[in-house]
């Protein structure tokens, strides 16, 4: 749990002398304050140096509090924005026309004032609780989309995210291609130094495949079994072979040392790209990863630890169905 979740508020309110008599309150009981005197200037304020507590005051020149409130929900902020109002109109339609408006407390200037301070401390515990419950979201959502061994994408990640490239690549006319990657052999390694080690391999794998990625933007999966994908946005065929290349010679020079002796790895890539298919608007994921598996195919019957790309026709990439004329790159 973060204990800084909470701790910043920001008291809005058009007249100077509540500011400053609230603020030392606020203040001495521990808390970080930043004002404003109206809304214009809150909404400048929580967009610079975002506050996760708001006080605000009802009765404001311009955008009144209530119109604050509502301003404040149609933002997008960091976190979550804990909204109190603090306000001499107290009878019951204005609280809950204040509470319609977005606010989450309702307090009277005739309170005393150590029940404002208590009532910050509850804002402070709610904000924790929807703090921890967002990052406990986002780490099931994440383990949900990580493959556990190896700590690369899924399957599941995959073909939803390769969709999402797919579709922004049809709409900037990017380029966008794919590389499929097999350890070859992999059932050896099984059957020879046992699963433990075959484990291992497809984790060292897996991280020599992130270490030759050369830009934040692209990404790789783990297909299922010994089969991994390496997505590459906005590169086309030619690029694609180049890094098709680099991830040969980065997987024959791992060695994996094993009470079993020093393990070996190589694999077999098959490429594909939106360059490489006719009628590229009407390209779907499927499509580029069935043409890769060919290529893919090639390359295993060429002799593994080698990559295979579409076929070229006279300078320009052709139906891309691999044939006997397409380029072969080995480690």
């Amino acid at each position: 749990m973060n204990a800084q979740v909470g701790t910043k508020v920001l008291l809005v309110d058009d007249d100077e002398l509540v500011r400053d008599c609230l603020g030392q309150i606020i203040a001495a009981a521990g808390y970080e304050v930043a004002t404003a005197p109206d809304a214009e200037a809150a909404l400048v304020s929580m967009q610079r140096n975002f506050a996760s507590i708001v006080i605000l005051d009802v009765n404001m020149l311009g955008m009144d509090g209530l119109g604050l409130c509502r301003a404040i929900r149609q933002e997008t902020y960091s976190g979550y924005v804990y909204l109190m109002l603090y306000t001499s109109k107290d009878a019951e339609s204005d609280i809950l026309a204040g509470l319609e408006a977005g606010a989450d407390d309702y307090l009277s200037k005739s309170t005393p004032k150590s029940q404002l301070v208590g009532r910050l401390r509850t804002a402070q515990r709610i904000l924790r609780l929807e703090h921890s419950l967002k990052t406990a979201l986002g780490d099931r959502e994440q383990m949900a989309m990580t493959d556990v061994l190896t700590g690369a994408f899924n399957r599941r990640y995959l073909l939803k995210n390769l969709s999402d490239e797919l579709q922004r690549a049809h709409r900037s006319r990017g380029d966008l291609s794919v590389l499929l990657l097999d350890f070859d052999h992999f059932s050896r390694i099984n059957d020879r130094y046992g699963h433990a080690t075959g484990d291992a391999t497809l984790t060292e794998l897996a991280k020599r495949i992130q270490m030759s990625l050369p830009r934040s933007g692209d990404w790789f999966a783990r297909l299922g079994g010994d089969e991994f994908v390496v997505v590459l946005p906005h590169t086309d065929i030619v690029g694609a072979g180049v890094l098709a290349e680099k991830l040969l010679r980065a997987v024959n020079d791992a060695q994996l040392h094993t009470r079993a002796g020093v393990v070996r790895m190589t694999v077999s890539i098959g490429a594909s790209g939106l360059g490489a298919i006719n009628n590229r608007d009407s390209v779907t994921p499927e499509m580029l990863l069935d043409l890769a598996d060919q290529c893919l195919y090639k390359s295993k019957r060429a002799g593994r630890n080698r990559a295979s790309m579409p076929n070229v026709i006279d300078g320009r990439f052709g139906d891309g169905r691999p044939n006997e004329n397409e380029a072969l790159i080995q480690a």
